[in-house]
């Protein structure tokens, strides 16, 4: 009985040891994988096909966006039409000839007006002591003018009827362009009108101008009627419509520039052909 109690609590007392136990194989992150597996994916197709957007350029990298466009083909050329090609010849050799070379250059002040100029005193204390460094060219559409100066006397041009807005006024600035062009010492044409004044001294303006290698003409984008309203689908495809622009016909240019418009005939003739004022009825 002894022995039955000592081994009964022996066996209550007694710690048992768990055995040896089969461990399931630890298991592997697979979802980090999979996402680090998809971010490089993304990143190395980001780098191949750059983005376009500028956000996404940001986020990514500049250069990225610029390598698509390195990699696109060049837009073909626009075939030109043979009037086209020789006028770009034109245009090309008179740009590349050297400038005539002279001892005496001047520059030729051409006066587009109706009449007589209101303001010839003032024109004549302003060439007053110049003589030699300047010629002057009149172009009177409506009137015979009557001169006060001796600096316009006998300056007048042959001229026709000009209307605003028409291809009149161009005529006539080429008409003054032709006669100044034919002295070679005139190196810098500037186109003026009736009521312009000179603000400078002539020796200012002298310098300013034959100093200058750039011409001066003006141009801006007008959304109106009168403006690149008047584009025409005919002018195309010499003369595209996101490069039409509409400018006064004020301007001052140099010598080579001007044989340029003399010169061309080609964008003369689509301007005066299909550039009109439209003209809207209402009823």
């Amino acid at each position: 009985m002894k022995a039955n109690q000592v081994w009964r609590l022996g066996m209550a007392d007694m710690q048992i040891l768990p055995g040896t136990r089969h461990r399931p194989p630890l298991k592997r992150p697979i979802w980090i994988i999979v996402l680090v597996s998809m971010v490089s994916l993304f990143l190395v197709c980001a780098y191949i096909y750059p983005p376009q957007s500028s956000t996404a350029c940001y986020l990514f990298s500049s250069r990225g966006c610029k390598a698509l466009t390195d990699w696109l083909p060049p837009a073909p050329a626009r075939e030109y039409t043979d009037d086209e090609m020789q006028s770009h010849i034109v245009i090309k050799e008179i740009l590349h000839s050297p400038p005539v070379q002279t001892k005496n250059a001047k520059i030729a002040f051409m006066f587009l007006t109706p009449g007589s100029l209101p303001f010839e005193k003032l024109w004549d204390k302003f060439f007053d002591g110049h003589e030699g460094r300047f010629s002057v060219y009149v172009h009177a559409s409506q009137e015979k003018p009557v001169h006060l100066s001796r600096y316009f006397a006998h300056q007048d041009i042959h001229s026709d009827e000009v209307v605003w807005g028409k291809i009149s006024m161009v005529d006539a600035e080429r008409r003054l362009l032709g006669n100044a062009l034919q002295d070679p010492d005139n190196q810098h044409f500037v186109l003026l009108s009736d009521s312009c004044v000179p603000l400078y001294k002539f020796e200012y303006v002298y310098n300013y101008l034959m100093y200058s290698n750039i011409s001066y003409v003006d141009c801006f984008f007008d959304p109106g009627p009168h403006g690149n309203g008047r584009y025409s689908d005919h002018m195309s495809p010499e003369i595209e419509k996101k490069d039409f622009r509409k400018g006064a016909q004020w301007f001052s240019m140099k010598r080579q520039h001007a044989l340029i418009v003399i010169a061309d005939s080609l964008y003369y003739t689509k301007f005066r052909e299909y550039c009109k004022v439209v003209i809207l009825a209402i009823a």
